[in-house]
Formats: C-alpha cells, structure tokens, sequence
C-alpha cells in the first residue's frame, strides 16, 4: 500500500519566486499525512507564460532539481515533480521531473506530444524518449497533459510494465469531462493506476478545472478533487493490480501481429 498526496494549487502566471514559495508550502502541509509521493501539477514553476520561457525558464532545470530533491530528502518522501520548462542547448523542453527519498533525481521525461490549442509548438522542443522509472519498488511511467489522447503511447509503457502512470496537467476547464474520461480509459485498458494532477485556477487566456485524480486499474475514482486548491490524498494497493490482471489477462491476449 503506498500513500499519495497530488497538490492541486493556482499556478501564479510567469512568477517561478512565488510558485516555488507555494510549493515548499503545500509540500509542509502534505507530508503531516505522511504520503509515500507528493505529485506535483505541470509547469507548476511558470505556468504557461510561454512567450517568456527565455527569462523565466530553468537552465538545465537546476534550480528545479536542487529544490525538489531538497525537499524529497528533507521530508523523506518521493516526489514526482509535475513538469517545468527546462532550458538546454538553447531549446526548451516540458520536462518531468523525479525524485526518491534520498533527494536523488531518478528520472526525467520531457513532453512527447505538445499541444497546438495552447501554442505549445511555438516555444517548446517536444521529446522522443521513452518514461519508464522505478518508485518504491513500484513501476511507473509518466506523462504529461496532452499525452493522454494518445493511447498508443501510453499502452507501449504498459506493455514494458508499467504499473501506475502519473500524469501531470495543466487541462482546460471547458473540457473536464475528455479529463476524467480519458484516464479513466487509460486505467482500464492498461490495467494500471493512474494518478492524475491537474491545476486550478486561471492565466491570461485559460481557465483550469482541477478534478484531479487517482484512478484504480478496473477505473475505479479512489479520489477526486474539484475545482479548488486542495491536497488529494489517497492509497494504491500494489496487490490489487496483481489480481485484476490475473482476472482478466488482456496482455496475455493481445495480437500484436496483426496490430500494423
């Protein structure tokens, strides 16, 4: 049984000084319940100031890494690190970012399918990497926002093992209801938890609906958030997965020949 806490908070717009105050914040609050991973929302440090990712950006994600693998280490608990725009070679990627309770970074994963509707492409590099990573003996992967709508990409995680799947958002309000209908789907065709940790709150040009998640791998709602900042809390159960995939073996029955 492994205990989670999402951080579902306003993002302030272009601000990574007070996003990061907010962060050391929430994450105090989080750990009195003692959460075995803290799960942070996407670009939580910016927010979608996109045009001004040259100034506010993290260069090689420094300042994000020595911060958060600060308060792994301090508060003994795993954090997947929602997502932050990282600065590299002079190109900006959406990256996630992991850490065990040592405060060592265990994985990073940079955004595979950027996001046209909210101009994504024009600022951002996207990545071509796969993102398996290991917490708590768990296997996990994770993905961000926009992702989602690409079960494929999901599913091939799945396949190479991935238990639970952590997604980290920033989805719009006006379509709440694609949210919790695609992870719930994502849950149950993978058979696999899904931890889902969208924002709140409103930018220039979006508002953004919360509602995150923790779904069970029969697509179960074990938590849900609204549309305030709040810490969802909630378990998963590693046993559980193990004996919905015994019940219904959809990997054993899968036909990959004839899937080209």
């Amino acid at each position: 049984m492994k205990n989670l806490a999402l951080l579902q908070f306003d993002i302030a717009f272009g601000n990574p000084e007070k996003n990061f105050s907010k962060v050391e914040e929430l994450v105090s609050k989080a750990v009195s319940d003692k959460p075995d991973i803290i799960v942070l929302p996407e670009l939580w440090s910016t927010g979608y100031d996109l045009s001004r990712l040259d100034e506010i950006g993290d260069t090689d994600a420094e300042k994000s890494i020595a911060f958060l693998s600060r308060l792994a280490k301090k508060n003994d608990v795993n954090i997947v690190g929602g997502s932050i725009a990282k600065h590299h070679n002079g190109e900006v990627t959406n990256t996630m970012l992991v850490f065990n309770r040592d405060g060592q970074l265990v994985h990073e994963y940079s955004k595979a399918h950027l996001f046209r509707l909210m101009n994504e492409e024009k600022f951002l590099v996207s990545g071509n990497e796969k993102s398996h990573f290991t917490l708590e003996e768990l296997p996990c992967a994770g993905f961000i926002c926009y992702d989602i709508r690409f079960p494929e990409w999901l599913r091939l995680h799945a396949v190479e093992g991935a238990q639970v799947l952590f997604v980290p958002a920033e989805w719009p309000k006006q379509r709440t209801d694609h949210w919790r209908a695609l992870l719930i789907s994502r849950a149950i065709e993978n058979q696999c938890y899904v931890i889902a940790c969208n924002r709140v709150g409103a930018d220039p040009e979006n508002a953004f609906g919360g509602h995150s998640l923790i779904i069970d791998p029969w697509g179960t709602i074990i938590a849900e958030a609204g549309e305030e900042e709040v810490i969802l809390t909630g378990s998963i159960d590693e046993e559980e997965m193990s004996s919905i995939r015994s019940r219904i073996p959809i990997f054993e029955d899968r036909r990959p020949d004839i899937y080209k």
